[in-house]
């Protein structure tokens, strides 16, 4: 007992884990500031007028926006809030568009800044950079996947389409939108430049956020900055709460050796095969993202797991992207996919209604994980091209 409190000092204690309060208070920020309102606006002025056009909108708002607040619940409330119902009164079925809005915000933990990324580079000591960059192919794959399901299910649905916006409004709309696409510009240039750390990019991208929402877009004040100050410090004392404890459990797991027993249990029934391995690993964590979040999941499996990833020859940046787009997945499928409850309310249906309706976009980002298990180069060529360490 007399060292768990050293456990859980050393576990919070660690320079890279600074980032998630820097990230967390820059989504606060931008979010307040009214950037998904202009991502919004910018993407339907690009693609609105085509018959699928608001659920392209609403995957492509979900990436660039994800690239800002690094979390799921948090690009679906946001982005859902505008878009579900506008896509209801456009012809949309309810359930189709909560379904394709929750999948579509899980990318918030795949696309760079994300805090899941910063957590599994902590525990598996790997560079965070590379990480930020390994994860931003994945992600596309997974939008990419979304519009094509999302076209194909709306080709039956009496859908409204909007008018083709002229080249001086789609430039209006980007200039308004402007500066809020250029924060993952700053992040991951940064970081690919050399300029800075991830954690150091982490406090500029707050600083930044700060600047853009009081001085530039001006819809922060000085009463809504202590708020937002507020609401960062006490979401980041829920994370580094969740870092603490759960780093003690996985610190009993592996001194007590029940990481090395579940590992070579694990090894034992793939019989040494990396592809059922990688099969196992992808069923236990699909069923895990379904009950814990992903910080949790990370200090619960990657001592078990890693190891033994690397003992078959698999990259540990490539096994933390597949560990990151199970639990991604994990975030909308039922029973507690939390970005289902975040929906549900917004588009005024039972959870029955979304499950079903969940179904398509579920299976066309299991279809990507296994192509990124399966081909780790498709995560590995990106970061090994801009050399990032």
């Amino acid at each position: 007992l007399s060292m768990l409190p050293m456990q859980i000092h050393a576990s919070i204690g660690k320079f890279t884990l600074l980032a998630i309060p820097f990230f967390i208070l820059a989504g606060n920020v931008m979010e307040k500031a009214g950037i998904s309102e202009r991502l919004i606006n910018l993407a339907e002025k690009l693609v609105g007028h085509k018959k699928s056009g608001l659920a392209i909108v609403a995957v492509i708002t979900s990436v660039f926006f994800a690239a800002i607040s690094g979390s799921g619940p948090a690009t679906v409330a946001a982005l859902g809030a505008i878009l579900i119902p506008a896509m209801i009164n456009n012809g949309y079925e309810a359930g189709m568009a909560a379904g394709l809005m929750s999948t579509a915000g899980a990318i918030g933990i795949i696309i760079p800044p994300s805090i899941a990324f910063v957590v599994y580079g902590a525990i598996a000591e790997q560079s965070i950079g590379k990480l930020f960059i390994a994860g931003i192919v994945p992600g596309l794959l997974i939008g990419a996947a979304l519009i094509i399901v999302s076209i194909i299910i709306c080709k039956d649905m009496p859908i409204k389409q909007s008018e083709k916006a002229t080249g001086k409004e789609k430039w209006i709309a980007f200039k308004d939108a402007f500066w809020g696409l250029m924060m993952p510009v700053i992040i991951l240039g940064g970081i690919y430049g050399g300029i800075f750390t991830p954690t150091e990019a982490a406090a500029v991208s707050a600083v930044y956020g700060i600047l853009v929402g009081i001085f530039i877009y001006k819809q922060i004040d000085f009463k809504e900055f202590v708020d937002l100050l507020v609401e960062s410090s006490v979401q980041s004392a829920v994370v580094l709460f969740i870092v603490a404890t759960a780093s003690v459990f996985a610190w009993i797991v592996t001194t007590e050796g029940i990481a090395d027993s579940v590992g070579a249990g694990i090894l034992a029934i793939s019989a040494g095969n990396k592809i059922l391995f990688l099969l196992l690993v992808n069923i236990i964590l699909l069923i895990t993202g379904c009950f814990l979040d992903a910080i949790s999941a990370f200090y619960l499996f990657v001592p078990i797991l890693l190891p033994v990833a690397i003992e078959l020859g698999y990259d540990p940046i490539a096994f933390g992207v597949v560990m990151t787009v199970n639990l991604a997945i994990g975030q909308v499928t039922p029973p507690v996919g939390v970005n289902l409850y975040v929906a549900c309310p917004i588009a005024e249906i039972d959870l029955k209604t979304i499950s079903k309706a969940v179904v398509p976009f579920v299976l066309a980002s299991i279809a990507v994980l296994l192509l990124i298990t399966y081909f780790p180069q498709t995560i590995l060529w990106l970061p090994n091209l801009m050399k990032i360490k």
